[in-house]
């Protein structure tokens, strides 16, 4: 498939992010789907949210337009990947759908965290499941289908909620998506995996687009509308793009790619358990926290995670190269 079909969604997640987000920020606005201060987040006016609900729609239009007038990608579609691409669909307006209600109304941690495992449950039922893992000095180790589906749930929830915790300053999740994308997209490209490539290109187009309202000082959140769907689609496919692969450090290029999300989730569950808090509740322990209480100012604490992020996802690349994870 020509590197024009991935030029084109990335084009489009831009433009159609732009042209949305302003029409989400007005719906939010009218429907209450607010921000408010409080003690421990550093906006100190109410700001829109559902500003996940422009990225998702420009991901889908861009997405839909491309499979619309490539013939090239149509091609590359196979009764596997289809599958796939439907199954994540699926599991993106689900998970959409739990991201403007707790936006909205507000929803226990349990319950949205069960309702990821739903949700999770149904992409699997598509094909996005661990089937295997590679062992380092030991080899390839098969999973039972009990075991395929637990790990699988984990991974999903896991990364999803890393994403989510994230969220906490203007332009911070939407700038590391980017970066994540930008390094999934090369990798899948290199891979010859058409359709994960094309995905990340449009998901790498809708960050950007996203960052002109959503940059310090922000106009509108994403919430967990957008937080939790970028952690979905980066969970789901790296399954299907990173994990299925035998190369023996393969597990370790998603860690790579999403270093800075899941290391400040690791160290927020064992901070709270070591504190005898529970793991769910909010706190104001995170990297970027931390970072402002060194007297860093929002756009200076942004630049440096993306500049860790980054430098952590061209390790992974380098990864890809050096020990045969393109395998």
């Amino acid at each position: 498939m020509s590197i024009r079909a991935q030029a084109a969604g990335f084009i489009l997640g831009v433009i159609f992010t732009l042209i949305l987000v302003p029409l989400v920020k007005r719906l939010a606005t009218f429907c209450g789907a607010l921000d408010k201060p409080n003690a421990r987040k550093v906006h100190h006016v109410p700001i829109p949210l559902w500003g996940g609900l422009g990225i998702f729609f420009g991901y889908l239009l861009s997405l839909l337009s491309v499979i619309t007038l490539s013939v090239s990608f149509r091609t590359a579609l196979t009764e596997v990947t289809a599958s796939q691409l439907i199954g994540m669909t699926i599991g993106g307006v689900a998970i959409v759908i739990v991201g403007m209600i707790d936006d909205r109304f507000g929803m226990p941690a349990k319950v949205k965290l069960a309702l990821q495992l739903i949700i999770g449950m149904v992409m699997i039922y598509y094909g996005i499941k661990i089937d295997y893992i590679s062992i380092p000095f030991y080899g390839v180790v098969f999973l039972s289908t009990w075991q395929s589906v637990a790990l699988s749930l984990f991974w999903i929830a896991g990364i999803t909620n890393a994403l989510n915790l994230l969220d906490g300053l203007d332009g911070l999740l939407a700038g590391v998506s980017l970066t994540v994308a930008s390094v999934f997209f090369v990798i899948a490209l290199l891979k010859g995996q058409f359709v994960i490539s094309l995905v990340m290109a449009c998901l790498a187009g809708c960050s950007l687009g996203f960052l002109r309202y959503n940059f310090n000082p922000a106009q509108i959140f994403m919430g967990d509308t957008g937080s939790l769907f970028f952690g979905l689609m980066f969970a789901g496919w790296s399954i299907v793009g990173l994990l299925k692969s035998t190369a023996t450090f393969a597990f370790l290029l998603p860690i790579f790619l999403m270093a800075v999300p899941i290391f400040d989730t690791a160290f927020a569950i064992v901070r709270r358990l070591w504190s005898h808090k529970p793991i769910f509740q909010a706190d104001k322990g995170h990297l970027h926290h931390r970072l402002l209480a060194l007297g860093l100012s929002q756009r200076q604490v942004v630049l440096v995670i993306y500049f860790i992020n980054t430098l952590f996802g061209l390790c992974g690349l380098a990864l890809f190269y050096w020990t045969g994870v393109s395998k």
